[in-house]
């Protein structure tokens, strides 16, 4: 019996080889020849050698032949070698890696989290759609299939894994995550898928697909699809495969004859201009459904608020929405629930809607390829479609590399009524030139202007107390003298000439509210007042003490600003003299020289 399968097994990978020399023109590794698109193809699927279950699948849904790509690819993939692609996106790419995957794994069993062939795609649509080819071409095999994609909850996704998946369809965000997280284990990876590796490397993904594998085995077959070959695909190719035999596509720089192009000339690239236009075009057009592009994300929201404002179902679809959004929005425009899909380039790749029956592009692309996916989303599956575009003065440069790729001279135009007179939005920003970035300018500079001057101002104001002192500290004199007329006279009156022995009980106060009125008069005579030319023997003692006077009296008066000026004692207590502080400091002391009224340097010995 043993003997029989591998028989069987050895003259299907024979008939294989030969149709694939016969047919299909495999070619080698060091010179790789292109293959149109359009090229006929002799083989059927049957005759490749596929499983029963899978040819059943196939004819249920109308497919008998392979595509060019499909038919140099299916049989190398088929003899376990690795495989690179270099197509664009609508040749077939997804049937030439699923269904050689799918008859190699149709024997066998999946493990608990032990995938046994890993497809990584870039984007969450692009990864959708292979997993319904999947469950399409896999509809009688008894193989499980697996969905991780960010934006969708862990649970079901661990669920399944434990499970045991034969196929996982992941982009490199989540399955990173999951890997990291303990939930996989690529040790039972018997093929690796790779594709748009292009896409990949313009979305930064290239050091994830680096790690990716590395994390599988030595010995798993690689299936790598590209539509270019920049030199960091080209890198890890040379890094990664094992003499890859290379299929390569000629790129199709014609779009697809069902499709009908036309280009409508817009004065302006302003954003209420255009969308106005592209609802007259709209409106003069008989649309079952259209998806509209366009190239900036808050553009794809400011296009599906305006339709909808204007009685238009749409809504919008880009890669900053949530996944499940996403998910229920296309679901949504399949059904036919909604008529528009506005969207950006992120939904031009793996998109396949074959009711679509228009394609707006309101902005010409950046890149020309992205043209040709774009309007390839409709006229599909053999209907006619029709595709528009905006073209703005600003956009000639582009729309002449769309004509380069082509191969075309021009496209045919459509004229939009009175489309001078459409209203326009301005610039909101005030950009340089518009008449709203002048008047802010010009009130910018003269606001600034009066600042300025409002800073000057103040600035005078507040050094004009500064020049005068005195006249603001004249008045507080005066008001002291109102509010307390007795204490004049008495601080006028010289005590000075106190007897050396008299006490006083206010006399520790004397010195603080000398020192607090002092300054006053000061400020207000703007001179001390002359002292008197004769003076007694006891005055001329007393010197000695001013030295520790002033010092005691800069502290005092330091400790009496914060209290109130209401709380003064009336002047009649305040008005002793320094020798009656000298007196209280002597009795302090306890009978020391000072008491007897001679100065702080006298000899110790008169106190005796």
């Amino acid at each position: 019996m043993r003997a029989r399968v591998a028989c069987d097994a050895a003259i299907k990978t024979d008939d294989a080889r030969r149709l694939a020399r016969k047919n299909t023109h495999v070619s080698s590794k060091d010179s790789p020849t292109e293959i149109s698109p359009d090229a006929p193809v002799d083989v059927t699927f049957a005759e490749l050698g596929f499983d029963a279950r899978i040819l059943k699948a196939l004819g249920e849904i109308g497919y008998e032949k392979p595509t060019p790509i499909q038919a140099q690819a299916i049989p190398s993939a088929m003899q376990n070698r690795d495989v690179l692609g270099i197509a664009q996106t609508g040749t077939g790419k997804t049937g030439a890696f699923v269904l050689p995957t799918m008859e190699k794994l149709a024997k066998g069993r999946a493990r608990a989290r032990m995938p046994r062939c890993l497809i990584i795609c870039p984007t969450r649509e692009l990864a959708a759609q292979v997993a319904e080819d999947v469950k399409t071409y896999g509809k009688y095999l008894k193989l499980e299939m697996a969905l991780l994609i960010g934006g969708v909850s862990f649970a079901e996704q661990d669920r399944k894994l434990t499970k045991g998946v034969d196929i996982l369809i992941a982009t490199p965000g989540r399955l990173l995550d999951q890997f990291e997280r303990g939930k996989i284990l690529m040790t039972g990876v018997q093929t690796l898928v790779v594709d748009e590796a292009d896409r990949m490397l313009d979305m930064g993904f290239i050091p994830d697909i680096e790690r990716i594998f590395q994390m599988t085995p030595f010995t798993r077959q690689v299936l790598f699809f590209s539509a270019t070959m920049p030199p960091e695909i080209k890198r890890l190719v040379d890094q990664f495969l094992h003499q890859p035999v290379t299929v390569q596509i000629a790129r199709r720089n014609s779009t697809a004859k069902t499709v009908r192009q036309r280009i409508a000339r817009v004065p302006s690239s302003d954003g209420k201009l255009k969308r106005t236009a592209l609802r007259q075009i709209i409106a003069g057009e008989d649309v079952d459904s259209g998806i509209v592009f366009c190239n900036r994300k808050k553009d794809v929201d400011v296009v599906a608020k305006s339709f909808t404002k204007h009685g238009m179902s749409a809504e919008p679809i880009h890669g900053d929405l949530a996944q499940s959004l996403r998910t229920k929005t296309l679901e949504r425009f399949k059904e036919g629930d909604i008529k528009f899909l506005v969207a950006s380039d992120v939904a031009a790749r793996g998109l396949d809607v074959s009711s679509v029956s228009h394609v707006f592009n309101y902005d010409v692309p950046f890149h020309s390829e992205d043209y040709i996916h774009r309007i390839g989303r409709t006229g599909r599956a053999g209907r006619k479609g029709d595709a528009i575009m905006l073209v703005a003065p600003l956009d000639d440069k582009n729309y002449e590399s769309i004509l380069n790729l082509i191969g075309k001279d021009s496209i045919e135009e459509i004229d939009i009524e009175n489309v001078d007179d459409l209203p326009r939005g301005g610039n909101k920003r005030g950009g340089r030139g518009g008449p709203k970035g002048r008047s802010s300018g010009s009130s910018r500079s003269s606001s600034s202007r009066s600042a300025k001057s409002s800073r000057s101002d103040n600035s005078r104001r507040r050094a004009a107390p500064s020049s005068s002192p005195a006249k603001t500290e004249t008045p507080v004199v005066e008001a002291k003298a109102e509010t307390k007329p007795q204490t004049k006279p008495k601080t006028k009156t010289q005590r000075t000439r106190k007897a050396p022995g008299r006490k006083s009980d206010t006399a520790k106060e004397a010195p603080v509210k000398a020192t607090t009125e002092a300054p006053a008069t000061r400020s207000k005579e703007q001179k001390p007042e002359p002292k008197p030319a004769e003076r007694k023997p006891s005055r001329s003692r007393s010197r000695g003490q001013s030295d520790d006077q002033t010092q005691s009296r800069s502290k005092d008066h330091s400790r009496s600003r914060g209290k109130s000026e209401p709380e003064k004692k009336p002047a009649r207590k305040t008005a002793s003299n320094s020798s009656g502080k000298s007196n209280s400091r002597g009795n302090s002391k306890g009978g020391s020289s000072k008491e007897a009224g001679f100065g702080g340097d006298m000899p110790a010995f008169f106190n005796r």
